[in-house]
């Protein structure tokens, strides 16, 4: 009563089923990786003096100083920091700062 033709069959659909979701998710994670590093190479390149930004841990502030590697950003009434312009998360525009007071 056992069939072998039914658990091959069974394991192959199965296997083709699991296929067509890995490379599914493969391929939307590689379309969200593409799209933010985009979104990275925006913000380092429109960065500039005065620039409101996020940093990815959080910390709001305004830059103030731009070298190489690095930039200083102003985080509260004197407290300038220096850190890594990779840090950097996210430019905030006019928009975002309208969308944040309501």
């Amino acid at each position: 009563m056992f069939s072998w033709n039914v658990v091959l069959t069974t394991l192959l659909t199965m296997f083709i089923v699991l296929c067509v979701v890995f490379f599914g998710v493969s391929l939307v994670s590689a379309v969200n990786v593409r799209k933010r590093r985009e979104e990275l190479k925006t913000v380092h390149t429109e960065l500039k003096i005065g620039s409101q930004i996020v940093f990815a841990g959080g910390l709001y502030g305004k830059v103030v100083g731009i070298e190489d590697e690095t930039v200083n950003v102003e985080i509260g009434k004197g407290t300038v920091i220096k850190a890594s312009r990779y840090s950097i998360q996210t430019l905030m525009n006019g928009d975002s700062k309208k969308e944040e007071s309501k």
